[in-house]
């Protein structure tokens, strides 16, 4: 039951998406519909020093990713019992959306979300796992499909696992010199994450902990959020376009990835049949390991697709 009881609205608090800023909360309410499944309201601002519109009057599709990402957070604080101390991190997420239904011109900035928990893990009587399938609509039309994969850790447990590195909550980490803005889809320096490579199809994540969107608050880890604009950026250079549109989303996490050792994201096309989409595959490696694997879609060429062209290309 939400905090005004069943079936009715309820204003989101910061900590229960994990933003400070109220300019970073997108969900503005929710509603418990049944055991496992709720409804979601949102709000996506059509202007943000971040996420802002692409491919010159589009929504930034990595938009559908953070909404998933706070919906899935807010249930969970909100309604599934889990302390808004513990520590909540994302271990899978994907999306499809639709590219026409991202016009940011014409249509309401008002977003609503189907959000059913498909699978809920208890560990010691505690939601440990969380499995969203998420339907998102706007204007009366679906706007994109997607889910995420979470854990929630107490924040003793975590301490416990993340040993001495704990000590690194805080800590500035060097600012490296990074590509041209441009190159990535960015229009301001501070906003780039990659810095030049060793090799073609290879760059250096580029950590800025003071960044006031990737890096919320002061962190142990490399924030996930930060690995998916990597991969963005990544698939912008890689398919060399003016107006890059990721309209498909599939990403893993396999550990964190640490503030004091270079990450590097590697990225290369993936071969299709269908010659209106392009693939990108791109991964994320830190002292020899893998750190995540993601995989976007984008229209190739012009915007102009038809409604729905990407679904099923990605997990949904």
């Amino acid at each position: 039951m939400d905090q005004n009881g069943r079936g009715a609205a309820a204003r989101v608090p910061g900590e229960f998406v994990h933003r400070a800023d109220p300019a970073d909360i997108i969900p503005t309410g929710w509603t418990q519909l049944r055991e496992d499944r709720f409804s979601v309201t949102a709000h996506w601002p059509a202007a943000h020093p971040f996420f802002s519109p692409v491919a010159g009057d589009r929504h930034d599709p990595v938009l559908v990713a953070e909404t998933i990402r706070q919906a899935t957070m807010l249930v969970a604080h909100a309604e599934l019992g889990v302390p808004v101390e513990d520590q909540f991190v994302m271990w899978g997420l994907h999306y499809t959306a639709d590219p026409d239904a991202l016009a940011v011109d014409g249509l309401s900035s008002d977003i609503a979300l189907d959000v059913v928990c498909v699978e809920l893990g208890n560990r010691g009587g505690r939601l440990g796992n969380l499995r969203t399938h998420v339907v998102l609509t706007r204007d009366g039309r679906r706007l994109a499909t997607g889910g995420a994969l979470a854990r929630a850790t107490s924040a003793q447990a975590y301490r416990r696992i993340r040993g001495e590195r704990m000590a690194a909550l805080g800590r500035p980490v060097p600012l490296i010199p990074g590509v041209d803005p441009h190159l990535v889809g960015r229009e301001h320096a501070k906003d780039v994450v990659l810095a030049p490579g060793t090799r073609p199809g290879q760059w250096q994540l580029r950590v800025n902990t003071g960044h006031p969107t990737l890096f919320r608050r002061p962190n142990d880890h490399i924030p996930g959020m930060l690995l998916l604009e990597a991969a963005r950026q990544a698939a912008a250079v890689t398919v060399g376009a003016d107006a890059y549109l990721p309209a498909g989303m599939e990403v893993s996490f396999s550990r964190y990835a640490e503030l004091d050792s270079p990450c590097w994201i590697e990225a290369e096309t993936v071969p299709g049949s269908d010659p209106s989409v392009s693939t990108v595959r791109i991964e994320g490696r830190q002292d020899g390991r893998s750190v995540f694997v993601a995989t976007l879609a984008s229209p190739a060429g012009a915007l102009a697709v038809a409604a729905g062209g990407l679904d099923g290309r990605l997990a949904s």
